[in-house]
């Protein structure tokens, strides 16, 4: 295993951040850094890919000093879904292992249901892309395709400690909420 590459996403990211004009810009060329990470999977510490069964877990890999982004791996268990939510910042979402679905919705008005839009299957090196202003309610499940899915998450901001939102599928009412992390030490970058 070789942290190397975790290593030089991190630096090429913020690289990206500091020189980027826009938004579409850091999506655009931070999906093909991503694309690139996630096309290898010989680089996260197993700590960091261990799924168990109680809950899908969330795991710091690196958060920006400045909060500009974050870095995130997500582990599922087969079956194993998120609350239907919203991000309130852009994200990429790129997958290392096993297979994930990414249900999209809209809302519909005030006490309405919401309404399934696009819905993707996502496979190891497939990249989503999120954005608030394009819809980014979803949900993510592990479809239990080849075992524990294993996602690599990057946000614009520090996403553990932003306030989103969960909605309710029946009548689109949302709940606010923090995700948090699950773990409580960080990869060390420099090994």
């Amino acid at each position: 295993m070789s942290i190397v590459r975790l290593r030089t996403f991190v630096q090429e990211f913020t690289q990206l951040l500091d020189s980027a004009a826009s938004e579409m810009n850091i999506v655009r060329e931070g999906r093909q850094l991503l694309s690139e990470l996630v096309s290898h999977d010989d680089w996260l510490p197993e700590p960091f890919a261990r799924c168990v069964p109680e809950r899908y877990q969330q795991n710091l890999l690196h958060c920006d000093a400045r909060e500009r982004f974050s870095v995130v791996s997500f582990v599922w268990a087969p079956g194993q879904k998120t609350a239907i939510h919203d991000h309130t910042v852009w994200g990429l979402v790129g997958v290392l292992r096993g297979e994930e679905t990414s249900q999209r919705f809209a809302l519909a008005g005030a006490g309405q249901p919401l309404i399934a839009a696009e819905k993707s299957v996502l496979r190891p090196g497939a990249v989503e892309v999120l954005l608030p202003t394009e819809g980014d309610i979803h949900e993510v499940t592990n479809s239990g395709m080849g075992g524990a899915a294993v996602s690599i998450h990057i946000y614009g901001g520090n996403i553990g400690a932003i306030e989103r939102h969960e909605y309710d599928r029946d009548t689109g009412q949302r709940r606010r909420f923090v995700s948090g992390y699950y773990n409580s030490t960080l990869p060390n970058l420099w090994s």
